[in-house]
């Protein structure tokens, strides 16, 4: 049976190099190859049209990654060299059986990705974050780093924004919950959304965007834009950048964050917080931002205050009493998420920061997602555990009932 390559070494024998080829005239190329292919072995119509969609990617799209990013099933791909490809679908792992032709084209595609999000991966610098038109987040990490040939992963998003209806009913969340926390961002409260990876955190943040007031002036920061921020007209989008060949002209997340403090906002949604720019995210809270939001990665509440603490002492010396003060002052609300064994992803904590004490942050947990077994079947809901303690903010805006 005629393969693929051999295909693709046809076509590539009856281009014109010396000029551009149309999408259409590319497209009558390839089906005139497998039609003349057809006459030497039998193909089925199924057979041609797959192969004709795919010599169409290896040309002019993302090659055979096109078939898994066009698969709105599948939410990440692992590429693991030439030989081994995976992806996530419904939440369980799978082996594909397609293959790079090359180690040459699968890095061919890596350049087409990188280059299109402005970014540069070699060997000298072979570690780089991008993204794709539709959002798709992207790691490439190449030789001498990675011993088995380029490693690709993806982490797909939809194409439509997520609301919370949609979260409630997927229930990722309760009705009740997502009243509260409803309030919480109309009102101004600084929420702090963490969860471990692929916990759902960017997708929560969109959500809860939707609850903030229209009118107002919102700044986003991130190292690669992947927030979806609804129904606000004054939006800025920053997004940070690598340094280029000669190792200059890098603008990191702490410079965005100092720039975005001179751009008169209201709030600032910061997608990520991962290093040192930590101590400008709590200094831009603690300066009238108030509703600012933004993410990190943690195990629970506690576990992301001890992260914080370690990432504010990576970018300034500070008595660690005073970063936990700085932390206990600029949070207000951290949502934890998390992902089940079903593989469905949960708010499983909503923490009040009620202050510092005595050398420790105070938390008090407001709701929780609790699992029950019954009957041999698992299930669960979320219970409230405290009422709000901190209330000036909701009385400011006129709410007097809870």
């Amino acid at each position: 049976m005629i393969q693929a390559e051999q295909l693709h070494a046809r076509i590539l024998q009856k281009l014109d190099m010396t000029r551009e080829i149309e999408d259409e005239e590319l497209t009558e190329l390839i089906y005139g190859v497998l039609q003349e292919v057809s006459r030497e072995e039998h193909l089925t119509l199924e057979r041609k049209t797959l192969l004709g969609k795919e010599l169409f990617n290896a040309f002019r799209k993302l090659d055979l990654l096109q078939e898994f990013l066009e698969n709105e099933e599948i939410t990440e791909i692992m590429i693991n060299g030439t030989q081994n490809i995976f992806y996530e679908k419904e939440g369980r792992i799978f082996q594909s059986e397609k293959r790079f032709l090359s180690r040459e084209k699968l890095e061919d595609v890596i350049q087409q990705i990188v280059a299109g999000a402005n970014r540069l991966v070699n060997e000298v610098s072979p570690i780089v974050d991008a993204r794709l038109p539709d959002g798709s987040r992207v790691n490439v990490v190449l030789a001498p780093v990675a011993l088995d040939g380029p490693i690709v992963t993806i982490r797909k998003f939809g194409k439509d924004v997520l609301t919370m209806r949609q979260l409630i009913e997927w229930n990722s969340v309760s009705e009740e919950v997502s009243e509260f926390l409803a309030v919480l961002v109309e009102t101004g409260y600084n929420i702090f959304i963490s969860g471990g990876t692929g916990s759902g955190k960017t997708t929560f943040l969109n959500a809860l965007s939707q609850y903030i007031p229209g009118e107002e002036r919102i700044i986003t920061i991130e190292d690669n834009a992947e927030l979806k921020i609804q129904n606000v007209p004054n939006l800025v989008r920053l997004e940070a950048r690598n340094a280029n060949i000669e190792g200059t002209g890098a603008i990191t997340i702490r410079d965005l964050i100092k720039s975005a403090l001179r751009m008169r906002p209201d709030r600032i949604i910061v997608g990520e917080v991962r290093s040192a720019e930590a101590i400008d995210m709590l200094q831009a809270l603690n300066t009238g931002h108030d509703g600012s939001l933004s993410t990190g990665h943690a195990n629970s509440p506690r576990d992301m205050l001890s992260r914080l603490e370690t990432m504010v002492l990576m970018g300034m010396e500070l008595p660690l009493p005073a970063i936990q003060r700085q932390i206990a002052s600029g949070i207000d609300i951290i949502v934890h998420l998390g992902r089940m064994r079903d593989k469905s992803r949960k708010v499983l904590e909503v923490t009040e920061v009620l202050g510092y004490d005595r050398g420790e942050i105070l938390l008090q947990t407001l709701y929780r997602y609790e699992e029950e077994q019954a009957g041999g079947r698992k299930s669960g809901g979320w219970k409230k555990i405290h009422e709000l303690t901190h209330r000036k903010k909701l009385l400011a805006a006129g709410y007097h009932t809870p």
